[in-house]
């Protein structure tokens, strides 16, 4: 099969694979994941993935209560246990997988190397990045955008709740308009809530693509990897 995209990194929210609620984890929803990327992976696609951690905790919901630094380690910290389960599963499957923390926790991950992590892809290990960019006040968007650059990847898949970027809350509004394609600059404008600005911009300065489609649609980060017209482009 010929894909469009040899080395791609794929960003998860927590939420996408909560349960009901969004808290937690619903096996059924990592399994609709893992069997995409045990997919890509056995056809060779070198897969680097970063995960949220939305259905444990945000640092938002500490902010009555502790300091931002504080609540912000504890989302990192959350992050681990989304990437240990993605793991498990993905290597029940026969994929070698590795996970790669940004803050030191040698019983349960490697610490983040990048040489060490662009060998893991070459060798075809799909590499999960835990912990986001190991600092305060960087969200996993940041970290998706920082390792996509890191591992010279050729795309982000931003796999989300909505099927690709509207100019207001589809959720809220009948008449949202859906973007085909947005730029870089259009989408810190106009606010269009693709990634951070500080994810955007860094992809923007290294013309790295953006990917934004509806996790819950059918083989849909087989889809964009393949090249499919899916979702939203920011470019």
């Amino acid at each position: 099969m010929k894909y469009k995209y040899k080395r791609i990194l794929v960003k998860l929210s927590g939420e996408a694979i909560g349960g009901k609620d969004g808290k937690g984890i619903d096996k059924e929803k990592l399994e609709k994941v893992v069997n995409q990327i045990v997919e890509l992976a056995k056809d060779g696609v070198e897969i680097g993935i970063v995960i949220g951690a939305g259905n444990f905790w945000r640092g938002k919901n500490g902010a009555e209560y502790m300091q931002r630094t504080t609540a912000d380690y504890m989302g990192m910290l959350a992050t681990m246990l989304n990437a240990l389960a993605l793991q498990e599963m993905i290597e029940t499957k026969n994929i070698p997988t590795r996970v790669m923390s940004a803050i030191e926790m040698r019983q349960i991950a490697e610490l983040y190397i990048r040489r060490k992590a662009i060998r893991h892809l070459e060798k075809g290990r799909v590499v999960i990045f835990a912990c986001g960019t190991g600092n305060p006040y960087f969200t996993t968007d940041s970290a998706a955008a920082l390792r996509a650059v890191e591992m010279d990847a050729e795309v982000i898949l931003l796999a989300k709740n909505v099927d690709g970027v509207y100019n207001k809350d589809p959720k809220k509004y009948k008449d949202a308009k859906k973007y085909d394609e947005v730029t870089y600059m259009q989408s810190i404008s106009e606010k269009l809530g693709v990634m951070d600005t500080t994810a955007i911009t860094l992809c923007m300065e290294n013309n790295l693509p953006i990917i934004v489609f509806a996790l819950n649609e059918e083989e849909s980060i087989k889809r964009a990897t393949l090249g499919e017209k899916i979702g939203t482009i920011v470019k």
